[in-house]
């Protein structure tokens, strides 16, 4: 990453100003509703993490640079500046207490989209050299390994091959003209390859040509994270160029939020031009495999399950509809999350958070909201499709002394595939 300075941040953020951003801070009218939808200001009780307050930076750039009271204001010294001590105060507010979930802006009665603005935000202070040591070492790593926790390709063949060992399966590298190329987070990898096993299952069973790139198997994205947009536009490149090399005509997107919308919904603006193949996240292809009876399913799961949103997926992606399509073919007893779907809460993890050690105290606080909500329904057992929700879901669940244990939805399809 290139070095940092308050004047290189400051120009940064004054780069983000544009009509959008101007549009929202005009509009809003400090009403606070986006407050009572924030996970870290209704546990931790704290003003200062009302949302739009986390862009203050940014308002202030607006204010003082490109309105006409703000900028008389700044000749007679009367605007609030945009200083390292405003930023060193604002660091913990942009990064430790967002996830990014976007619910907020769900209730925005002016239609902002505030964690836009945060993201923003988050451009400005990584300029200036204040950001989360935690996720400043996974851009590096990103940018100069491929992986934020540093998984090398070894790592992965070794991986793939306790996979092809334990199921007979030949998972396919580098084939050209196959239909899917399956990206992976690095958490997958190293956390959780059963998710490379379940799908190799499912996509045998579908009978559909795929592959993964051994170019660009990394399906993270820190530069989003920490709010660098050339690192995430070159990281997006990375995964378009391979796409394209090996000609396929869907990209997926694995079990993990922020990658998902990453490659998805940010990746054609940020590299500036349209994809020429389609990217769907897993639970996409696997509900379209449903639809066209290419996924069959025996047996059922009688305990009582709930399925929890990731928000990059569900709220800020759309895909609702389908994780419960595909929970249905195999659940007996299922019980919706309160809030589920578009305005589910946040795990506490999302958004960089999860990388920011500094961050852990408020994370597991703030997981107290959820527990509120699986203790009001009680549920034997939790469905995601979000590895960095599962690994926080683990962690909040051990601190709160919760025994419910976690499932992954694709895992849980690849158990229950017919012969």
């Amino acid at each position: 990453m290139m070095s940092a300075s308050l004047e290189k941040g400051i120009n940064a953020l004054k780069e983000q100003v544009d009509s959008t951003v101007a549009a929202f801070f005009s509009s809003c009218v400090h009403c606070g509703m986006c407050s009572d939808a924030c996970l870290f200001y209704t546990e931790t009780g704290s003003p200062a993490s009302t949302p739009i307050n986390k862009a203050e930076p940014l308002r202030r750039i607006w204010k003082s640079e490109y309105t006409l009271l703000g900028r008389v204001g700044k000749m007679f010294g009367l605007t609030a500046k945009v200083d390292d001590e405003l930023l060193t105060n604002w660091e913990t507010l942009v990064y430790d207490n967002c996830t990014l979930c976007g619910r907020c802006s769900m209730v925005c009665p002016m239609g902002l989209d505030i964690a836009l603005l945060i993201r923003k935000t988050r451009e400005g202070m990584a300029a200036a050299g204040h950001a989360p040591e935690g996720l400043i070492g996974a851009t590096k790593r990103a940018v100069t390994i491929g992986s934020p926790m540093g998984v090398k390709l070894p790592a992965l063949m070794a991986q793939i091959g306790h996979v092809e060992k334990d199921t007979g399966l030949k998972i396919p590298l580098d084939v050209v003209g196959a239909e899917y190329m399956l990206l992976l987070s690095s958490m997958e990898i190293m956390n959780f390859p059963e998710f490379i096993e379940a799908t190799a299952k499912i996509f045998d069973k579908a009978g559909v040509s795929w592959t993964i790139s051994t170019e660009a198997f990394e399906a993270t994205n820190s530069g989003i994270q920490i709010g660098v947009a050339d690192i995430a536009a070159e990281l997006v490149q990375r995964i378009v160029d391979a796409a394209e090399k090996l000609q396929v005509k869907t990209v997926i997107s694995p079990e993990c939020g922020h990658a998902y919308m990453a490659i998805r919904w940010e990746g054609p603006n940020l590299i500036g031009k349209p994809f020429n193949f389609k990217v769907r996240h897993i639970l996409e292809v696997l509900d379209e495999f449903r639809k066209d009876g290419r996924l069959k399913i025996t047996g059922k799961e009688t305990q009582r399950l709930t399925y929890h949103d990731p928000c990059q997926v569900s709220r800020r992606g759309g895909v609702i509809e389908q994780p419960r399509n595909l929970i249905n073919m195999f659940a007996e007893n299922f019980v919706e999350m309160p809030d589920g779907g578009k305005m589910n809460w946040c795990c506490g993890a999302g958004g960089g958070v999860s990388s920011n050690e500094r961050a852990d105290e408020v994370r597991l606080k703030v997981f107290q909201r959820k527990k509120d909500q699986l203790d009001e329904i009680k549920p034997d057992a939790i469905i995601s499709a979000c590895s960095n929700c599962r690994i926080h879901l683990e962690d909040g669940l051990e601190e709160y002394n919760m025994d419910i244990p976690l499932m992954s939805l694709t895992e849980t399809l690849a158990e229950h595939l017919a012969d």
